[in-house]
């Protein structure tokens, strides 16, 4: 999921200072428009793979509808 974009933008500057990276790739089953223009802005060269799009996100970041809480609950209820 790519909700901000901050996390992947740190990862990969991470990554291209640390390996030589001809072509840099990011994939993600959900993603906001804002993370997306968050990582073209940091990352103009990297291609980015998504299956979904949605356009809000809740002032936690969380990217509205999403995927809710199905990968939380996936491990048990929330403590």
């Amino acid at each position: 999921m790519l909700a901000t974009g901050q996390s992947v933008v740190d990862v990969c500057k991470e990554l291209i200072a640390t390996y030589k990276i001809a072509d840099l790739h990011i994939a993600a089953i959900i993603a906001s428009t804002e993370g997306i223009q968050h990582v073209k802005a940091n990352l103009p060269k990297a291609k980015i793979w998504v299956c979904a799009v949605d356009e809000e996100m809740t002032s936690k970041s969380y990217i509205v509808p999403g995927l809710g809480d199905a990968g939380d609950l996936a491990f048990g209820e929330k403590v």
